[in-house]
């Protein structure tokens, strides 16, 4: 049983390594730059392969770092700014991000870091769309960090994506994990942000 679930391990584990070599890091460029693909298992057969090794499916609910980073309901000042069309909302200067249908808050507040304002790495301001999205083990092509669940909404490489609270960004969105992960799962293409 344990040479098995070893045998099996190794096999994953080389699985991951050689797909994510195969189709290099991406970073903040769109994959369709990329020389070569590799295809996302279906949902059925990351379930498979979960429960032969003993992993249990991950849960569709935030993490607690997430829950632990949710503030209250931004003021009707700063919920105005965001306009209902808008699927996720990016408050600059309270440092606040959301989703939202119709409106109504789904998901949030919570905390974010932006790129420093008044430098070439300031997010930008503006209404945008969601391009493309990254997985988990994303890294930046330009400053060779992870971005982790990373979707990309403006020009130059902008996302929402896993990083540090309390440190600048290069001008992306810096959410906790948890949150990067339900942005990830939550954005689809075409989703309109509002950074204000």
């Amino acid at each position: 049983m344990v040479t098995r679930d070893y045998r099996l391990t190794a096999v994953l584990a080389f699985m991951i390594v050689a797909g994510t070599t195969a189709a290099g890091w991406q970073g903040g460029h769109h994959p369709g730059n990329a020389v070569s693909h590799v295809t996302q298992p279906t949902l059925a057969e990351q379930a498979n392969v979960r429960a032969a090794i003993g992993v249990p499916s991950p849960d569709s609910r935030p993490t607690p770092d997430a829950a632990a980073t949710r503030i209250s309901t931004p003021s009707s000042r700063t919920r105005g700014s965001c306009p209902a069309a808008a699927t996720a909302c990016v408050d600059l200067n309270d440092h606040l991000t959301w989703l939202q249908s119709d409106g109504h808050i789904t998901y949030g507040p919570v905390s974010m870091e932006p790129g420093p304002p008044g430098t070439r790495q300031a997010t930008p301001r503006g209404i945008f769309h969601v391009q493309w999205k990254a997985g988990a083990n994303a890294i930046s092509t330009e400053y060779h960090v992870p971005i982790p669940y990373a979707v990309f909404f403006a020009p130059g490489g902008v996302a929402f994506h896993g990083g540090s609270l309390s440190t600048p960004s290069h001008g992306c969105v810096h959410l906790d994990t948890g949150s990067a992960r339900y942005y990830h799962d939550h954005l689809s293409a075409g989703a309109e942000v509002v950074v204000f």
